[in-house]
């Protein structure tokens, strides 16, 4: 009778004493140790960010929030009174404080629009092949690298009553000399220049960036249909850019909610820091400024920023309907 010889693939029974069993723990191991290295690895990478955010950001206005339910004195920050909600109360009670709203809203609009309208139509020109674009494109950015004191400063000298240089052109031309700090609106339309001045270049480098990424095919095909620039400017362009467009109101809202510096400093800082003399180009931000540090009510200051982050929010929430809706009316 034959007898069969195990063949080399057979299953040969490890001897005793092996150590496969440890070594297969020892791999498990690695392997639970990698795939929690693979999961908590970008938690760990952002970790930084969100410390500082939680140290310099959410901290300090967990405590603005818990600052505005009390009656606080600068010059008595360890006596705090608790009044709940009164600050608020207070702060909707005050007519100073529905101008100051009305202003910056005003100042926002005669700023913002303006400004994208000339920053969509620079990053239109600068589209195009020209000579030494990287020049231009660096003097149209100079503006937003100015300092806000400095822009404030230079144009409170162009709008001075007495010697400034636009009431020196005006009244060359026949124009008589305007009180630009002093008038309801020409202060506000003098805070928009500056604004006007110092961002618009900052928006349209934002769209010309957004145009270069834009197909050229639509524009060949458009073309191709008979449409001039205008009209591809228009039917290619604009639907292109909506996405930015929305991005570039959104904060440019923000930041008409928060002018400060351009108000604070039309007049040189001393009438300025009221506003005007009848509150006439009065931020919100100025407001905020005159209660914590002129009056030293703290409590009333931190309740008006807290006004002012819903109405940051509620805006955030508008425009995010609006793109929702622009996002499907497009599709």
């Amino acid at each position: 009778m034959a007898t069969s010889t195990p063949t080399r693939d057979a299953y040969v029974p490890p001897p005793r004493g092996s150590r496969q069993q440890p070594a297969s723990s020892r791999q498990t191991w690695r392997s639970r140790l990698w795939r929690f290295d693979d999961k908590a690895s970008p938690y760990a990478y952002i970790a930084p960010f969100f410390l500082v955010f939680a140290a310099f950001g959410l901290y300090p206005l967990i405590y603005t929030g818990w600052i505005a339910l009390h009656r606080v004195e600068m010059t008595g920050m360890d006596q705090m009174e608790w009044v709940g909600f009164d600050n608020f109360t207070k702060i909707f009670q005050d007519s100073e404080f529905w101008t100051a709203l009305t202003n910056t809203f005003v100042i926002g609009v005669l700023s913002t629009v303006p400004q994208l309208l000339v920053a969509l139509g620079l990053a239109h020109l600068l589209n195009y092949k020209l000579r030494a674009s990287t020049f231009w494109r660096t003097i149209i950015l100079t503006p937003y690298a100015t300092s806000v004191a400095t822009a404030a400063l230079v144009f409170a000298l162009v709008f001075r009553t007495d010697g400034g240089l636009l009431n020196w052109v005006l009244h060359f031309v026949g124009f008589g000399d305007t009180n630009w700090g002093n008038g309801h609106w020409t202060s506000k339309i003098a805070i928009s220049v500056i604004v006007i001045w110092r961002w618009t270049g900052y928006n349209a480098l934002i769209y010309l960036a957004a145009m270069q990424a834009v197909p050229g095919d639509l524009y060949e095909a458009a073309s191709l249909d008979g449409a001039n620039r205008w009209q591809q400017f228009l039917k290619v362009t604009i639907p292109s850019l909506r996405p930015t467009i929305l991005f570039t109101i959104v904060i440019s809202t923000i930041g008409s909610m928060q002018l400060f510096g351009e108000p604070l400093l039309l007049e040189g800082g001393a009438i300025g820091a009221i506003g005007g003399t009848e509150h006439q180009y009065e931020t919100l931000s100025i407001y905020l400024y005159n209660y914590g540090w002129n009056l030293q009510h703290l409590g009333l200051s931190a309740a008006v920023a807290w006004v002012m982050l819903a109405i940051l929010l509620a805006i955030a929430l508008i425009n995010w309907i609006i793109s929702r809706f622009v996002r499907r009316s497009a599709a």
